[in-house]
């Protein structure tokens, strides 16, 4: 290819020629709609790389006005042209522009600052789609499906790399990220927070035993703490409606019509955002507690925070957000009611139902003391085996534990969730289904990268962040502002769609 801006533009037009002869020449009568399709895009990906080399070549054949000075302020005579790859969306791109120096103190292409080039030679776009994708898939998947589509692939460190930097801005975005509209907010307040395990790479160490011995794993898991904040209007609702849902759910599969057609009358989550971090369970709940802060305005009136029964984590989220009322989350103490129940009747007694209906009704009517004392009093039977009477003193602790978050006829009468269903579903979503997929293990800053990306993702802020990242990015290396450009990404979407 001629390196002459002119003989470029004849290049290109001669290749947009080719491809118009191609759909309406004799030779297109005989040739499928996949055929024609495949073909155009390969060409188009390839005019494509032609023009953005021409709109390189162009901008660099423009010399900039001297004099132009190193960091230190030195001014830097014009030295030459410098030679750089690109490798964009259509492929590896190379030209060169006008390069700047001085012994002991430098040199800069003054262009790369102007064009706002990356630190590295993968464009922000194409980081910016294989991003996307590996939040989603593993990074051979990711390479394989961009390989399919753009007809080359990339290193698999280098891509590695690209994901851990342009992670590192997500705290910030999320810093400075306004609060949703206070029209679209509801008045409660819900914080949420629980725990899932990622699989964990494993220092070296001697030759692993065939067989492991009880209560070994093979795989070492370190948990990421997930937490999510949200509003919501209130939704009233009785003991007995609750009963008959949580009894509802255990027996009819989850999409039957009927569970169906009950979610949907629910309030739904305003503005939800979730997260999840490998730092320890301090680190997520300051975390939370500024994202509260940003939140926490009119037309909020109230506040309540779920989790599980974890003592630590209730610990940490009482002393981060004391103003909150903290609530257990009603189905873990449903499931130690049907542990007991199966250890009281066995497994396949039609009697468990009823036993568990009875007991739960007494716990959201505000009777968990009196539940408390049935357990005991089941427990000190003649009749009751060591088996069952462990397993009733265990519910019984529970329960005794966590007395002063489970005043369940106090949450309802106000309207408040009691379930933890949005982070047991977050906790599956953003971390299980992406970190726990075959063979995967992770070290600790390559598995936050993923996580911190993928909360982007699920939040729905990642042209925003993607944004954002540049900006910052821009600056780091340039130490100027990036230009104001027109926000083009969801038009050119939305027209693609």
């Amino acid at each position: 290819m001629s390196s002459d801006s002119d003989g470029m533009i004849q290049e290109l037009r001669h290749g947009f020629q080719e491809l118009i002869e191609y759909v309406t020449g004799a030779g297109a009568q005989s040739r499928t709609a996949y055929e024609v399709e495949l073909h155009l895009f390969r060409q188009l990906l390839a005019l494509g790389a032609q023009l953005l080399r021409l709109f390189l070549v162009r901008r660099a054949a423009v010399r900039p006005r001297e004099p132009v000075y190193a960091a230190d302020g030195v001014p830097l005579p014009y030295h030459g042209q410098s030679r750089t790859s690109y490798y964009s969306v259509f492929g590896k791109v190379q030209f060169e522009r006008p390069y700047f120096y001085a012994a002991d103190h430098g040199g800069v292409c003054p262009l790369d600052a102007a064009l706002s080039l990356p630190p590295r030679c993968y464009s922000d776009l194409l980081r910016d789609w294989a991003g996307y994708d590996v939040t989603e898939d593993s990074f051979d998947t990711a390479i394989q499906l961009l390989a399919r589509i753009l007809g080359f692939s990339l290193a698999k460190r280098a891509l590695e790399t690209s994901v851990a930097e342009d992670a590192q801005d997500v705290a910030a975005f999320y810093d400075q990220k306004a609060a949703p509209p206070a029209a679209q907010a509801g008045p409660i307040l819900v914080v949420q927070a629980d725990g899932k395990g990622v699989p964990m790479v494993q220092p070296q160490t001697p030759a692993k035993p065939a067989r492991l011995g009880k209560g070994q794993q093979r795989t070492q898991k370190k948990e990421a703490v997930v937490t999510g904040i949200y509003t919501i209007t209130p939704y009233q609702r009785t003991p007995q409606e609750v009963v008959d849902a949580l009894l509802h759910a255990q027996q009819t599969p989850p999409a039957a019509p009927a569970a169906v057609s009950a979610a949907s009358s629910r309030p739904a989550p305003a503005h939800k955002e979730v997260w999840a971090t490998l730092a320890g369970k301090d680190i997520a709940l300051t975390r939370l507690r500024q994202r509260v802060t940003q939140r926490d305005h009119a037309p909020v009136t109230q506040r309540v925070a779920l989790t599980d029964g974890a003592a630590a984590l209730q610990a940490q989220v009482q002393e981060k957000l004391p103003d909150f009322e903290l609530i257990l989350d009603i189905i873990h103490a449903d499931e130690y009611l049907w542990d007991t129940a199966n250890a009281l009747y066995g497994e396949t007694n039609p009697d468990r139902s009823t036993w568990v209906g009875t007991q739960l009704v007494q716990i959201l009517s505000g009777q968990t003391a009196t539940v408390i004392r049935t357990l005991d009093t089941l427990a000190q039977e003649e009749t009751c085996t060591p088996t069952q009477r462990e397993v009733l003193r265990k519910t019984s602790g529970y329960y005794q534990r966590n007395l002063p978050y489970m005043r369940y006829d106090h949450y309802l009468a106000h309207g408040w969730p009691i379930g933890t269903g949005v982070i047991e579903g977050t906790c599956r979503h953003l971390v299980k289904d992406r970190m726990e997929q075959t063979g995967m293990r992770w070290t600790q800053p390559g598995a936050q990268a993923i996580l911190d990306l993928r909360a982007v993702r699920v939040n729905g802020d990642w042209d925003a962040y993607q944004r954002f990242r540049r900006q910052r990015q821009h600056d780091r290396l340039y130490g100027t502002p990036l230009p104001t450009v027109p926000v083009v990404e969801e038009a050119v979407l939305a027209q693609a769609a």
